[in-house]
């Protein structure tokens, strides 16, 4: 099994924004580090599963790590200039 390349960056949570539709999951919105002002935060289900199997959640002010993972038949070399 070969690597995928990747990139980890650091995030935090900048808000939980609940659903006002009961079937609708949370969202938990992070801001990523290092990414361009306009697209620094992105929103997911508020849903993660701790090393005991339990369900939990993100709180505000959380810091996470986001992780950047493509097939190295999906990336091309990248040339510097």
């Amino acid at each position: 099994m070969t690597k995928k390349p990747k990139v980890t960056k650091p995030g935090t949570v900048t808000k939980v924004i609940k659903s006002p539709i009961p079937v609708v999951p949370e969202k938990a919105e992070i801001k990523v580090d290092g990414a361009d002002p306009l697209y620094g935060e992105i929103r997911v289900e508020n849903a993660l599963v701790n090393e005991n199997g339990e369900k939990v959640k993100l709180k505000v002010g959380a810091q996470v790590e986001v992780i950047i993972e493509a097939d190295a038949k999906e990336t091309v070399p990248q040339t510097n200039k």
